[in-house]
């Protein structure tokens, strides 16, 4: 949520950082609601002051046997007056709030201005794409060669777009998740969590996925309960409504959990295979840290992120995500894009993003430097360390042989028990 004051006195940078992210927004209701809401303010402060004035001179005049009657009639319109006037606030600060609810994040002004993804901004690209010398598969019809995902029997339990792993599938799947958790929270620094798979409205709200967002969630019928998009929810908001002790930032936490999301507006894209399901794992990072110490944090996530594409050996790129492809709470994100020779393309397999303090604000985490009296409102920043059903297929694209097996990344091995590769398991 972007703070209200910052608005009113930066108001023309704020309508052009929006501009620039193609939203059109007028910003005059909010400003009158705002001048409405001083003026309501001003004159509930002024009848409170009168009626506690009146009030002592009520109670004067009762010790002194005068009628008080005039004037407690009088002291009951201004109560009734008051009672209204207070009504009438409730409704313009709701406006407020659902208006600032409403807007994004403000671009970085690094981001490149850009309508989708194919105006996002190539920063590197690590590694070669392998040359096959035989015709090459998708990891979805390499996987059901193989016998280790089972989309069809996956449709059968519960719909399409879901997957159904067995066997070195499922330890494969595994392997990925530990060898990611072990990474990040070894060698990197990030603490391992493993939060609730289902959050309520609030917490939902805090890192923006609602009211914005509600047609891409599962929700449970009849509760305040949705599953969880990305661990990106619970873990931001692990601190939300508290107070944080400056010295202990920046908090950086590591989770693996499923994902659910409904990919509401996206059928016919990616119906086949792992790309795009509405259930997936992933290990996400999230980082809470100081204003002037988020962007320094940024790098180190991807970074963070970029070492796991390493160690698995898998040809990527990094770009910056143009506004038009830019998330509703970041202000700027990285994306890496894993090569898929069975597509012939780079996909993304992480964004890593810097929210300021949009989503503090939201869930309200704020911090206290030592010696200052006055809390701030923390930055909070999120990367994936990586989707891990993308990091299947990528594998399974990538170190695919002529005889249909898969060889196993040698950072895997050991998370797989020794086995070096994948076989027919039909």
């Amino acid at each position: 949520m972007l703070d209200l004051k910052y608005i009113k006195n930066n108001l023309v940078d704020v309508q052009k950082g929006m501009e620039k992210r193609g939203a059109d927004i007028n910003f005059s209701k909010l400003l009158e609601n705002e001048e409405n809401r001083k003026s309501l303010l001003l004159e509930i402060e002024q009848l409170r002051y009168q009626r506690n004035k009146v009030s002592d001179d009520i109670a004067q005049m009762k010790k002194t046997g005068q009628d008080a009657q005039p004037s407690i009639n009088q002291m009951r319109t201004v109560s009734e007056t008051i009672k209204a006037l207070d009504k009438k606030l409730t409704d313009v600060e709701q406006a407020i709030y659902d208006f600032l609810i409403a807007l994004p994040n403000l671009p970085h002004e690094d981001v490149p201005r850009g309508k989708d993804d194919t105006q996002n901004r190539l920063e590197k690209t690590i590694g070669t794409p392998r040359v096959f010398d035989f015709k090459i598969k998708d990891h979805g019809d390499i996987g059901e060669d193989l016998g280790i995902i089972d989309l069809a029997r996956a449709a059968k339990l519960t719909g399409a777009r879901f997957a159904l792993y067995l066997g070195s599938g499922a330890k494969l799947e595994r392997a990925l998740i530990n060898f990611m958790l072990d990474l990040h929270t070894t060698e990197h620094g990030y603490k391992e969590t493993l939060p609730p798979f289902i959050v309520n409205k609030t917490t939902m709200t805090g890192t923006g996925q609602l009211p914005k967002f509600e047609e891409d969630l599962f929700k449970l019928e009849g509760l305040d309960y949705y599953l969880i998009p990305t661990s990106e929810v619970p873990v931001t908001n692990i601190y939300a409504k508290e107070i944080i002790d400056g010295d202990k930032l920046p908090l950086k936490f590591a989770a693996y959990t499923p994902c659910f999301r409904s990919e509401a507006g996206s059928y016919g894209r990616d119906t086949k295979g792992l790309i795009r399901h509405h259930q997936f794992n992933k290990v996400e990072m999230v980082k809470l840290t100081t204003p002037e110490t988020s962007f320094d944090e940024l790098e180190s996530l991807r970074a963070n992120a970029e070492v796991v594409l390493a160690r698995l050996e898998l040809p990527y790129q990094v770009v910056t995500l143009c506004t038009g492809d830019l998330g509703f709470s970041a202000t700027k994100t990285y994306d890496l894009e894993v090569w898929m020779p069975g597509q012939n393309k780079y996909r993304e397999i992480s964004s890593c993003s810097n929210c300021l303090d949009f989503q503090a604000r939201r869930a309200n985490i704020r911090f206290k430097r030592p010696g200052q009296k006055k809390p701030e409102f923390c930055h909070t920043l999120n990367g994936s360390g990586l989707a891990v059903g993308r990091t299947f297929a990528a594998i399974l694209e990538n170190y695919q042989q002529a005889d249909g097996s898969v060889i196993i990344p040698d950072a895997l091995v050991p998370y797989m028990g020794g086995q070096k590769v994948i076989k027919n398991e039909s």
